[in-house]
């Protein structure tokens, strides 16, 4: 795991202009050392996402979720109440469960996404506020339109035999297992058959919850799918919780962070994921970015998600 971390370091120093190193690059940097490491060269290639995923690791398991004390308002006077990580994540799990409304996309159907994205130089300047709208397609065989803070492209159909992982491709995220356990093991062992019999090792968990972020960022994912996400997140040691998080519409809310060991890309700690206080609803992230020598603090949340017919169509 060392030299998968020394791995990844040219990419925490990458700095560029247009486009902006993207939480997927480095993600895929990641996968393709650790395939390395483990196993001889794949004959049928394979990509992280097209969209930007968490930067989320652990280094072990079965460690108690870190508390904090925070602020919860209620109809009379705010109260303080201590909640860990696990509480946050299974009631994200149980609010999902409560609000997600199954579909079943068509192969020829795109799903449409509408992201804001608010940034400012973390040396102060002024604001900066995108609207990505992106149209993937649901199978992978047409075209996919996407923008990435701002910058906007055409992404080819999937050549024959390419797998991308996470799955973004509606007929591989259904054949992910919602049992939160087994979803972590499919997720570590990658496209193929996931070894359910081997359990999670240490090693094993920083690819692992790279991979758990990114699905995460799948605007729309099948039913109890997120949900059991949010649910493998909580057995992740090493994660706290924050008060008074914002997303980029201004809510405030309980953040969520996992911050890893000393020499880790993550010693610093990943994004924040923010979740209402009351009811646990995911609401947006907050991250951060360098670019062109630049460091901004980054603030996000999905606005709006749904299954369309055509590229550029909207709900």
């Amino acid at each position: 795991m060392n030299e998968l971390m020394r791995g990844l370091e040219p990419l925490r120093e990458w700095d560029a202009d247009t486009p902006p190193l993207t939480d997927a690059a480095r993600a895929r940097a990641l996968f393709r050392l650790h395939q390395t490491m483990r196993v001889p060269a794949a004959p049928a290639p394979v990509t992280v996402g097209r969209r930007p995923i968490l930067r989320m690791a652990v280094a072990g398991v079965a460690a108690a979720a870190i508390t904090t004390t925070v602020l919860i308002a209620n109809d009379s006077s705010p109260r303080t109440q201590t909640v860990s990580a696990t509480t946050v994540l299974h009631g994200a799990a149980t609010e999902e469960r409560r609000l997600e409304k199954p579909i079943a996309p068509r192969d020829d159907q795109f799903i449409y996404t509408k992201e804001i994205i608010k940034e400012t130089p973390a040396g102060g300047g002024r604001t900066r506020t995108y609207v990505d709208e992106s149209w993937d397609s649901v199978d992978g065989s047409k075209r996919s339109y996407v923008s990435e803070l701002g910058h906007k492209q055409w992404v080819p159909v999937y050549p024959p035999n390419q797998t991308d992982w996470p799955p973004r491709r509606w007929p591989l995220l259904k054949q992910l297992p919602t049992d939160p356990g087994k979803l972590l093991i499919a997720l570590r062992d990658g496209p193929g058959k996931p070894d359910f019999n081997r359990p999670m090792k240490a090693a094993d968990w920083p690819i692992t919850q790279v991979f758990v972020s990114g699905l995460l960022r799948t605007s729309v994912l099948p039913k109890g799918l997120r949900s059991a996400a949010y649910e493998a997140l909580a057995t992740v040691p090493g994660i706290k919780v924050l008060p008074h998080q914002k997303d980029a519409d201004g809510r405030v809310g309980i953040g969520i962070q996992y911050v890893g060991p000393a020499g880790t890309p993550w010693a610093h700690g990943g994004p924040v994921l923010v979740f209402d206080a009351k009811t646990y609803r995911y609401l947006g992230m907050r991250d951060r970015r360098t670019a062109g020598g630049t460091t901004y603090e980054q603030w996000s949340y999905v606005a709006a998600s749904a299954v369309v017919d055509r590229v550029m169509q909207r709900p």
